[in-house]
């Protein structure tokens, strides 16, 4: 990783480390931690899980993040991606850092729409990962990893160009639907929509190739 993406991943895991221990004598020992499409919780969990799923769990996604480089094949370095590859694993530990901010204010007594604030978020990051999917160069664990980008450069870059697109697209139109107060099962359809297409205009991609 770059050292200002590494930097930045360490001062959120830092911040959330201070709040979580600010806020943890002051909550109940259960608190929510799982809420259906409804938004209603549906699971509770004891206090100490809050520091799996903030500081725990970023700290676990930075080791990985550094860990990738080093597993990597040469031919398939993810730091070849350079600044784009710090950038999208940061994108997770900050996702985290907002999910535990969501249930420590869910625990605190803060009014959370759950079934809108969670949508709107995924939405979001399905926004800021497809703004620069094109720019990720071919590697075994980021991407739109198919039999067929795998197997040709070309491939690769088309199909994340246009994964891009579909994942900003989807991301706005999420957004909207969110808005309109969509049921569910639309929302959800939404999120994975733009998968399937990509990994089918991969296929559909290299089957075009001069044999």
């Amino acid at each position: 990783m770059k050292p200002r993406a590494l930097l930045l991943c360490i001062l959120m895991i830092l911040v959330m480390t201070a709040i979580t221990a600010y806020y943890y004598p002051a909550l109940p020992e259960s608190l929510p931690i799982h809420w259906n499409a409804a938004g209603e919780v549906d699971g509770y969990g004891a206090r100490w899980h809050l520091w799996l799923l903030g500081p725990v769990c970023m700290s676990a996604l930075l080791l990985l993040a550094i860990a990738l480089p080093w597993l990597s094949p040469k031919q398939f370095d993810v730091q070849a991606s350079g600044a784009t590859y710090g950038y999208l694993m940061a994108l997770p530990i900050a996702l985290m850092a907002i999910i535990e901010l969501l249930v420590l204010g869910a625990a605190l007594g803060v009014r959370i729409e759950m079934a809108h604030v969670v949508p709107a978020l995924i939405f979001m990051m399905l926004i800021l990962m497809g703004n620069p999917m094109g720019k990720v160069r071919r590697n075994f664990f980021l991407g739109i990893r198919t039999p067929w980008t795998l197997a040709s450069e070309s491939v690769w870059h088309a199909t994340h160009r246009l994964a891009g697109k579909l994942m900003v697209g989807t991301g706005v139109l999420g957004l909207c639907a969110v808005w309109l107060a969509a049921p569910p099962w639309l929302l959800l359809a939404l999120m994975l929509a733009w998968a399937p297409l990509a990994s089918g205009y991969s296929l559909l991609r290299y089957k075009r190739l001069p044999q």
